[in-house]
């Protein structure tokens, strides 16, 4: 292998070529610390600056048979790099955008769940509050909000005037406006 330093980049590439693993290990110490500046310089990382070097080096030696390099090595192992990075920051601002999105939708469903979660404690208190009512306004307020049934229907079924059934859900109202004036307020805040 010692004797390898002595050979120039292209005779170390046709040995390459044949598959010959010191004449590639000749390559990557030749060049390695070269591109790992090039790559740490453009990165701003590290771990990425290896990242990109190993990656070429790696395709270096999986395209050794087919490998033609017209130009300087060193040249082409610089493009190979700069090609790379290029490479990573696309993948870093699919990620990014991806991560946003998420979390996007993650606030979405958070803000939905939260929803859900008030409409069953407005329904649970509203249940609550007509459990309290006198029971011919508790049937009231039920027919005509929870069954749709028109003030004239429920005034024909209870025997009293449709007046009568007016006043008593504008009472009811009025009270559970009150009842759960608190809860509606912290609510939409």
């Amino acid at each position: 292998m010692a004797g390898y330093k002595s050979y120039t980049d292209q005779e170390l590439i046709s040995l390459l070529r044949s598959g010959d693993e010191f004449a590639f290990e000749n390559l990557y110490l030749r060049y390695w610390e070269k591109m790992f500046y090039f790559a740490i310089q453009k990165t701003g990382d590290i771990m990425d600056a290896e990242n990109v070097v190993q990656d070429v080096f790696i395709s270096l030696w999986n395209r050794r048979s087919s490998i033609n390099v017209t130009s300087e090595l060193s040249h082409y192992l610089i493009v190979s790099v700069k090609y790379r990075i290029i490479k990573l920051f696309e993948k870093q601002r699919n990620q990014r955008l991806h991560e946003e999105q998420s979390l996007v939708a993650y606030d979405i469903l958070d803000d939905s769940t939260q929803q859900y979660l008030n409409l069953e404690e407005l329904r649970s208190r509203l249940e609550e509050f007509i459990c309290k009512l006198p029971e011919k306004s508790a049937v009231i307020y039920r027919m005509s909000r929870q069954e749709d049934v028109s003030h004239k229907e429920i005034a024909l079924k209870l025997g009293i005037s449709e007046d009568a059934v007016n006043s008593d859900l504008k009472r009811t109202k009025k009270k559970l406006a009150i009842n759960l004036k608190s809860f509606l307020h912290t609510v939409l805040l």
